[in-house]
């Protein structure tokens, strides 16, 4: 909250964009929904390295959505297999309790009851606690792929119990913002990235390497390409 109250209407503009990007894509049809798997985890990415900037006194930029996308190969190529594997497996839970292929653009419709769209919820935040850690591990200690995976394990695996707790406030918060129309989720997914960025803050501490890549991300002129970021 407190990185969240600094810049409560960019941060919101933001998730504004993270949410847009996916009911985009989606429309796409046939592939649309499969390139949102792809797309929208870097873009969120963008939220942690605000958080990042925020953290260190310096303005949140719009911009930071886009920044991940100029990050290393095997950086983009860990954010993106972990957020396939949680989407993995959401729509195994989802086709096994409700029957429904989350690919397809009828899963939108009012088909999945609440019970269901919990168990969905539930079956992501249980398996994304292990893997929370690998966007910040590729990004901000430039990990490689197999490490920035088993950064992520080890993390969860020495504080179990404290993730557990944070995957389910996470998880209420998600549902209170779908109650809301969705709408909610417009702070709600700041709100947890910013949290996400704190937990990491704290089982790591500060790091060389984050104030590298805050640098790149926050003080590159709009004009320039970030390479390297």
């Amino acid at each position: 909250m407190r990185l969240f109250k600094r810049s409560p209407l960019i941060w919101c503009v933001l998730g504004l964009i993270v949410i847009a990007s996916q009911l985009l894509l989606d429309l796409i049809p046939g592939i649309g929904t499969a390139i949102a798997k792809v797309v929208v985890p870097v873009i969120e990415c963008g939220l942690l390295i605000g958080a990042v900037a925020v953290d260190r006194g310096a303005p949140l930029s719009i911009r930071v959505a886009f920044v991940p996308f100029s990050a290393r190969p095997s950086a983009l190529a860990a954010i993106v297999v972990s957020a396939l594997l949680i989407f993995a497996v959401e729509a195994l839970a989802a086709y096994q309790f409700a029957g429904i292929n989350l690919l397809e653009s009828s899963a939108d419709e009012p088909m999945l009851g609440m019970m269901a769209l919990t168990v969905i919820f539930v079956a992501g935040t249980v398996v994304s606690l292990p893997l929370m850690f690998v966007p910040f591990a590729a990004l901000f200690d430039e990990a490689s792929f197999t490490r920035a995976f088993a950064t992520s394990i080890r993390a969860f695996a020495l504080n179990v119990l404290p993730l557990l707790v944070f995957g389910a406030l996470s998880l209420v918060l998600v549902i209170i913002g779908l109650l809301c129309f969705g709408f909610g989720l417009i702070a709600v997914i700041p709100l947890v990235s910013a949290a996400s960025y704190a937990a990491w803050k704290d089982i790591y501490g500060a790091m060389a390497a984050i104030a590298t890549t805050v640098s790149q991300a926050v003080a590159t002129p709009p004009g320039s390409n970030g390479e390297g970021g």
